[in-house]
């Protein structure tokens, strides 16, 4: 249990959840059960997700779950461009939120290369040298 605390993207996914539910904090009261709930989901979803994956046994449920991490993560940066569009919150703290969150979905585009690359070198193991 907890080894997904020693990954820096996880780390990373929890500041970004943080900044988000800090960024949504000034939206409309209306839009508590809108836009708001649907970003914060989001952006505890990419956690959670690279939570669940690095729970899971081996690197392939892996990286299925980082993927479902960077869907989450890009669920949020269309939320967040509709929150600019509408006026929602302070642009400089979504901007923040934007950067954060390009450098979290970078990590996670990272981690599976690294992920599938073990799967490649797992399934082809290079043959022992001969004497």
């Amino acid at each position: 249990m907890g080894i997904h605390k020693d990954l820096n993207v996880w780390k990373e996914s929890i500041v970004l959840a943080r900044e988000v539910y800090q960024y949504t904090s000034n939206f409309p009261r209306e839009e508590q059960f809108g836009i708001v709930a649907q970003m914060r989901k989001a952006a505890v979803s990419v956690g959670s997700n690279i939570a669940e994956g690095a729970a899971r046994n081996g690197e392939r449920e892996f990286v299925r779950f980082l993927y479902m991490a960077v869907g989450s993560a890009t669920e949020l940066d269309t939320q967040l461009e509709i929150s600019k569009a509408i006026g929602f919150g302070d642009m400089a703290h979504a901007e923040r939120v934007q950067d954060r969150l390009a450098n979290v979905t970078k990590m996670l585009y990272g981690l599976i290369r690294a992920s599938k690359q073990k799967i490649t070198t797992d399934r082809n193991p290079r043959p022992a040298p001969s004497s």
